[in-house]
């Protein structure tokens, strides 16, 4: 399989070169492959954040290579940042951030929107069968506001999804879910990580659902602890 993801080394510091520097990450290792589904978890503090916003290409490392899609990162100036994370990187968040002002089907388009300038025929199509996909065929034209929250978070799922992005970067998606609406949402990201071969790291505190990914990556003081650690 094609390697999706590579970290090779990541190290990040803070307030450089001053009294107080702090190294948060201490030399991360990471690979994944396509149809992959990984859980990340670690206590609070434990650099969770400050890894997934490094991957997301929303932080550069101090230290190490980030390789996304067979892309090096280090080489990629702040626009090209930009492009590969829109192309290639599809985020769910625990609060959906949905924009109140638009409708469910206006939202998930919005990548497509920003992609391309103007709503296309085919951006309508495939914002059109996420929805169905992801059971809120109906509800198209319903604005945030007028959803529940579990139909919100299928809304911001079927919007991570709209470029088929070959990463899934997914931030404690079920966090402010019922465990009835956590699992499915949960199913549901499973179900698109193996139709469109995929690789998805999501971070959760629940170890119900990291026990039913393909593995577990444990984060502690900013290191990666061995996989048969109980950490």
């Amino acid at each position: 399989m094609n390697s999706i993801l590579r970290l090779s080394g990541i190290k990040k510091s803070y307030n450089i070169g001053t009294p107080v520097e702090t190294e948060v990450l201490h030399g991360i290792d990471i690979e994944l492959l396509e149809h992959e589904f990984v859980a990340l978890i670690g206590p609070s503090g434990s650099g969770k954040s400050t890894l997934l916003n490094i991957i997301g290409l929303l932080e550069r490392s101090t230290q190490g290579e980030l390789t996304i899609a067979g892309q090096r990162t280090s080489l990629l100036d702040d626009a090209g940042l930009t492009r590969l994370r829109g192309h290639t990187i599809g985020f769910v968040f625990q609060f959906h951030h949905l924009l109140p002002a638009f409708t469910a089907l206006e939202n998930v388009m919005m990548p497509a929107i920003i992609e391309n300038g103007s709503i296309t025929q085919q951006a309508r199509q495939v914002a059109l069968d996420l929805l169905r996909r992801v059971g809120l065929k109906g509800a198209e034209y319903k604005k945030p506001g007028q959803l529940s929250g579990g139909m919100q978070q299928r809304v911001a799922i079927a919007r991570a999804l709209a470029l088929k992005p070959k990463l899934i970067l997914a931030d404690e998606p079920t966090g402010n879910l019922d465990t009835k609406t956590a699992d499915e949402i949960f199913s549901l990201l499973r179900e698109f990580n193996r139709d469109h071969g995929s690789a998805c790291l999501i971070v959760t505190h629940d170890p119900r659902l990291a026990q039913r990914c393909d593995r577990i990556i444990h984060l502690v003081d900013g290191k990666i602890a061995p996989e048969n650690s109980d950490a």
